[in-house]
């Protein structure tokens, strides 16, 4: 099985999508550190020099939802969403692969392109209009965070590509290298 060109180019494609979502993945970790930095200086402004600003605390949630919406994909390749695993777990590999095949088809493709589908009109929409804060100081630009919504859910049903593909290899009989 393993040396049929199907089954080289799905592994290539499982393979390819992993690389974005792990890249993607390591680069929103360094948002973490950005968001930290950022809610550490708003502290700091607040208690000591008692004063605020709209931005800051604006680009504290900006980044924070970020962090969520690009880092889906990557947390979906490193299985780390929540499942109930009181039967997952019991399951041999081949169970584990109808399962994880049957729940991508299911429910993570729909549910992402339900997600994609509703938010491209909103994330477009405020493109056009060059969406910024509606609050006085606060963040212009306010279309690239809504823009982020369809791309994390793009991002996640990539992943669920992969998983799916990774499954039907498994359940015909390829070993799968992750």
């Amino acid at each position: 099985m393993q040396d049929r060109p199907l089954y080289i180019y799905l592994r290539a494609i499982c393979r390819a999508i992993d690389g974005v979502n792990f890249w993607l993945g390591r680069g929103v970790a360094w948002l973490t550190v950005l968001v930290v930095l950022v809610v550490f200086a708003n502290v700091l402004l607040r208690y000591l020099l008692h004063s605020s600003f709209v931005f800051m605390q604006e680009l504290e949630w900006h980044l924070f939802a970020m962090i969520f919406l690009l880092g889906g994909g990557y947390t979906l390749l490193q299985d780390g969403h929540v499942r109930v695993d009181i039967f997952y777990q019991r399951l041999s590999p081949r169970g584990r692969a109808w399962l994880n095949l049957m729940g991508v088809l299911l429910f993570l493709l729909p549910g992402c392109y339900l997600v994609i589908s509703t938010a491209m009109p909103f994330a477009n929409s405020s493109l056009q209009m060059m969406e910024g804060s509606p609050d006085p100081g606060g963040m212009p630009y306010r279309f690239i965070l809504k823009s982020m919504i369809p791309l994390g859910f793009l991002l996640i049903a990539l992943q669920g590509v992969a998983l799916g593909l990774r499954s039907v290899l498994t359940i015909a009989g390829g070993e799968i290298d992750g």
